[in-house]
């Protein structure tokens, strides 16, 4: 790696670590109130979901509908069916494989 580079890694492992700390810093009252709690509660969810969606739909910044689209499809049906996690990930690994040999 090159002298740059070195300093983005750096500076983005200050970034994290500063970020923690802010986190960590903030004052408790603030974090007792009913919506913050219910906000708190659900923000890691909302998160999960929009990365799942970007890595599912997006590529270089267009929208895609490929494999990947059928392969989250039948994860999400397997899930709907109480499938074990790991009957979940392989069908939807499974799905994708075969779609994209086919096409």
């Amino acid at each position: 790696m090159t002298t740059p580079e070195w300093a983005a890694v750096l500076a983005t492992a200050a970034g994290c670590y500063l970020l923690k700390l802010a986190g960590l810093l903030v004052p408790e009252r603030w974090l007792e109130g009913e919506r913050t709690a219910r906000v708190m509660t659900l923000l890691p969810v909302a998160l999960l979901a929009a990365l799942a969606a970007v890595q599912t739909f997006a590529v270089g910044g267009h929208l895609v509908v490929d494999a990947r689209v059928a392969g989250v499809a039948v994860a999400v049906v397997a899930l709907v069916l109480r499938a074990p996690f790991i009957v979940v990930v392989a069908a939807a690994a499974l799905t994708a494989a075969l779609l994209r040999a086919v096409t």
